[in-house]
C-alpha cells in the first residue's frame, strides 16, 4: 500500500485467539470498511475504511481475501468476538449491496454492523465515532442507509482534511492519495480507529467515543 506498507513491522502484534471459523457459521458483528477496489484507488483518501481493516488484519495475523457478498472478506475472532470483516468490491456508491447481503445472510441488525469510512469535514487524522446518524454526505454510507432502510449503524469516521481551497473539486480530493508528509498522522489515525473498533466489539462504544472523538 505505497508508504502505508510498513504497517505491522514489529508493532501492535497480537496473537490470534482462535482458528478461522467457516463462512457458514455464526457471526456476532460485521466490520465493513468502505473504499474502492483496485490499485488505482489503493492509497486514496476515500479508502480509509479499507486501510483501517488492514490494520485489524495485521494485528490479528490474517488476510482479508475471501470472495463473498461482493466483497473481500475474512471470518475471524477478534478479542473473543466472531466477526465478518468486509471490503466491498462494488465501488463506493453501491456499498449497501454488499453489506445488506451479508446482514441478511447472518441475520445481523444494523446495531451490530460497524462501518468505517472517511470524512473530509474532519481534520486530517481526527476520528468521530457515532452510534447512528445520517450519511453526512458520504455516498457509501448513503447507499447503506438507503438499501437497509436504517441509519442505526455504529460508525467510525476518519478525518481526511478538507480540500486545499473552495474551488477544489470534492470528488478529486477524496480520490487523491495522501501526501508523504501526512503519512505519520493518518497512520496513527488508522491505529486509533482499529482500537476504537475493538472497544465497540466489546460493547464499549461510549468509551471509544470518549477516548478517541476529536483527537488527532
Amino acid at each position: 500500500m505505497g508508504f502505508f506498507n510498513k504497517f505491522g513491522q514489529g508493532k501492535n502484534k497480537t496473537k490470534r485467539t482462535s482458528k478461522d471459523f467457516t463462512p457458514g457459521g455464526s457471526v456476532d458483528y460485521i466490520i465493513c470498511g468502505l473504499g474502492n477496489p483496485g490499485t488505482r484507488y489503493e492509497d486514496t483518501r476515500h479508502n480509509c475504511g479499507f486501510m483501517v481493516l488492514d490494520v485489524l488484519a495485521e494485528q490479528g495475523g490474517f488476510k482479508i481475501k475471501k470472495l463473498k457478498f461482493k466483497s473481500l472478506c475474512a471470518f475471524e475472532t477478534i478479542d473473543g468476538v466472531k466477526c465478518l470483516l468486509m471490503k466491498p468490491t462494488t465501488f463506493m456508491n453501491l456499498s449497501g449491496e454488499a453489506l445488506t447481503a451479508a446482514m441478511s445472510f447472518y441475520k445481523i441488525l444494523p446495531e451490530r454492523a460497524i462501518v468505517v469510512f472517511d470524512d473530509f469535514s474532519l481534520p486530517l487524522g481526527a476520528l468521530k465515532i457515532r452510534k447512528s446518524g445520517s450519511d453526512g454526505g458520504h455516498n457509501g454510507m448513503k447507499d447503506i442507509i438507503f438499501k437497509s432502510n436504517s441509519d442505526a449503524f455504529p460508525r467510525v469516521k476518519v478525518g481526511i482534511g478538507q480540500p486545499p481551497h473552495a474551488d477544489f473539486n470534492v470528488k478529486d480530493w477524496v480520490l487523491s492519495p495522501f501526501k508523504k508528509d501526512e503519512g505519520k498522522k493518518i497512520e496513527a489515525a488508522f491505529e486509533k480507529a482499529a482500537s476504537a473498533v475493538r472497544l465497540m466489539l466489546k460493547g464499549d462504544i461510549d468509551r471509544a467515543m470518549n477516548e478517541f472523538n476529536g483527537r488527532v
